[in-house]
């Protein structure tokens, strides 16, 4: 076989980088299979319903800042228990007594003393509170870790989806070279019986041995089982990449020649890892410790809630102008002692932002790796399937000499044999290649997060 120098092979790689970077959009079936999973997916849907969870949670926090307004009411009634006896008949009787003496009247009756229970007797309050947070330092920042969750939801969103695209890419790749492979096979399988068709007329014929006939034989019933077991794999690869899409499993795929560019290849690492939604995940997560870490040292910070209340209150359920009151207020809550555990609490969420720190730098030595190994692995799946065309075409030539020469009755069965293996195999190691390259475009799509969403 024809072998290539390394700067050969260099050169060979750039050239499909450089002349043909644009013919990687040349997909569109492909591109439409990505659009609809991205739409159908389901446990994709389901990191979307989270996300909306995530939002509403930010609403709420809003209207903690919202004046509330509630509907109070308290009915009592009861006797006995403590109560307080005011002497009013001892204290003013003798005074009506001489009242009445000197007046020779009965004008002023005398009054019983009176024993009052602490118990109220048939007595409601209904009034309509009106609330509103004056200073609440909790709140604010509840409200900036409300947001910073929304955004750490949307990055796991868009997170799935770049993984959900270089999964569909993936399969429908693999679902492709499992069709190659199936019509490669089923080429080979032409070659073979049409051989076993031969033997057999030249054994009619007594121009054989009964040795080529059968060894052709076996040769077809072998070809038929790799064929058996690549239409599986196209089974398979076809319920998967239909799962994927949430489709039904066994919906057509399609796969026609004009979607696939074998030279479709192009180095996509001038994006950044900074778009990487694992690092920004990350930052979100160390934004959300550093609010923690501000909300716990602000705990002292006074709380102030402003009130009012209208409302009526009265006895026997009397409505009156004497009943109708209005009340106004404030609230200051201040934590004086609590057991340092405020203190505690802080130098928790330092620890966690440490964490986090320690977290963002290893993900990121660990994103640089991945992006450098899939560079490569790019570069060397170029390299290789450069070597699989001339090694196919080696191959061809080569059975293309010999099947002349078989049916000259040059050259043996064996050879014939021999050359429609290694062709076979030149043709599976082509597609195969062709498929190891388009799959490692979508990993370094993928590592460097290019692709669009």
């Amino acid at each position: 076989m024809k072998t290539f120098s390394l700067k050969t092979l260099i050169t060979l790689s750039w050239l499909a980088i450089v002349l043909l970077a644009t013919a990687v959009q040349a997909q569109p079936a492909l591109e439409s299979y990505v659009q609809e999973g991205l739409k159908s997916n389901q446990v994709l849907q389901q990191k979307s319903i989270s996300l909306q969870q995530a939002q509403q949670s930010l609403q709420i926090a809003r209207t903690y800042f919202l004046p509330s307004v509630t509907l109070l009411g308290d009915y009592t009634s009861g006797e006995g228990g403590r109560s307080i006896a005011i002497p009013i008949g001892d204290l003013l009787n003798p005074v009506y007594t001489s009242l009445n003496q000197m007046t020779n009247s009965d004008a002023f009756p005398h009054v019983e003393n009176v024993k009052q229970n602490f118990f109220p007797r048939n007595f409601y309050d209904a009034r309509v509170r009106t609330s509103m947070p004056i200073i609440n330092t909790d709140l604010y920042l509840n409200r900036t870790i409300q947001s910073q969750q929304v955004m750490m939801k949307e990055f796991e969103v868009e997170l799935y989806k770049r993984e959900l695209v270089l999964n569909i890419k993936e399969a429908y790749y693999n679902y492709l070279s499992a069709v190659a492979a199936v019509g490669i096979y089923e080429s080979g399988l032409g070659l073979v019986n049409k051989n076993v068709a031969i033997n057999e007329s030249l054994l009619r014929n007594g121009k054989s041995l009964p040795a080529n006939y059968l060894r052709s034989k076996s040769e077809a019933e072998r070809v038929k089982s790799e064929l058996n077991s690549a239409q599986n794999k196209v089974v398979n690869a076809k319920k998967y990449f239909n799962f994927l899409l949430n489709k039904d499993l066994d919906a057509p795929i399609d796969a026609t020649a004009d979607d696939l560019q074998e030279a479709a290849i192009a180095d996509t690492t001038t994006s950044t890892l900074r778009l990487r939604e694992e690092l920004q995940m990350i930052q979100t997560a160390r934004a959300i410790n550093q609010s923690s870490l501000r909300m716990n040292r602000l705990s002292r910070v006074p709380k102030v809630n402003a009130f009012i209340d209208l409302g009526s209150q009265a006895s026997n359920w009397q409505v009156n102008h004497d009943s109708r009151y209005y009340l106004v207020g404030v609230n200051l809550s201040l934590p004086l002692f609590q057991g340092f555990r405020n203190n505690m609490n802080i130098r928790q969420s330092k620890l966690e932002i440490q964490k986090t720190e320690f977290n963002l730098q290893n993900t990121t030595r660990q994103l640089q790796l991945s992006v450098s190994i899939a560079r490569n692995n790019l570069h060397t799946t170029i390299q290789n399937y450069a070597a699989s065309q001339e090694q196919l075409k080696s191959a061809q030539s080569y059975f293309n000499l010999i099947d002349k020469g078989y049916q000259q009755g040059v050259n043996t069965l064996i050879e014939f044999l021999d050359a429609r293996n290694q062709l076979t195999a030149s043709q599976l190691q082509q597609s195969l290649r062709l498929f190891e390259m388009l799959t490692a475009q979508a990993r370094l799509e993928r590592e460097t997060a290019s692709y669009t969403l």
